[in-house]
């Protein structure tokens, strides 16, 4: 999982101005990271002039997913990450740096707005910070977590079915168990059939 590009862009009339960007091209080849590096400020335009206000959506270019969220007062960002890469968060950390974004830097700069002319310095933080989602995101580190209580409790089950069929041999050879306690065993196996994991 990787993010590649966060953008802040203000969706003009005819065109999308990019006021503030972050990148990390460092899995790119040296000589290929400026063209890259272009590649996504046109996508990041090209995607916030063709989406309505108001409307968050993922497109996927080859094995890339560009998230992008214009709001209602036409700020917009777009985060550039592989496909691997949860959607959920992806969002989660647009709507905070539009939520920062339109907090510090004033909405008149938004439509006159250049990189070298906005300050807001939080976007390498952020970038850097979420390359990682499972620490970023308290819910999908619940989700992780989650998946590994899953995983072992599987595990569990696995071992006890296995423990319960020998269980059912050691039951059958038993010589101190009478003819009752062993039909009353067969028939608590049966009632507790419903239950067995597939």
């Amino acid at each position: 999982m990787r993010l590649y590009s966060l953008s802040v862009l203000y969706k003009g009339d005819p065109k999308a101005v990019l006021l503030k960007a972050a990148y990390d091209v460092s899995s790119f080849s040296f000589f290929q990271r400026s063209s890259v590096q272009e590649f996504m400020t046109f996508t990041s335009q090209l995607i916030v002039e063709r989406s309505a206000k108001g409307t968050r959506s993922s497109v996927k270019e080859q094995e890339y997913l560009c998230h992008v969220y214009v709001r209602n007062d036409s700020l917009a960002g777009v985060v550039i990450a592989d496909n691997e890469y949860p959607s959920r968060v992806a969002f989660t950390l647009l709507e905070k740096v539009l939520d920062e974004f339109s907090n510090q830097v004033d909405k008149m700069d938004w439509p006159v707005g250049s990189p070298a002319t906005i300050h807001y310095a939080a976007l390498d933080g952020h970038l850097s910070r979420y390359q990682n989602p499972r620490e970023a995101d308290p819910m999908s580190k619940v989700q992780a977590e989650l998946d590994e209580t899953k995983i072992i409790l599987h595990n569990t089950m696995e071992s006890l079915l296995e423990r319960g069929e020998k269980l059912d041999d050691l039951v059958s050879k038993s010589e101190v168990l009478g003819t009752q306690s062993k039909a009353f065993y067969k028939t608590a196996r049966k009632q507790n059939s419903c239950c067995a994991i597939m």
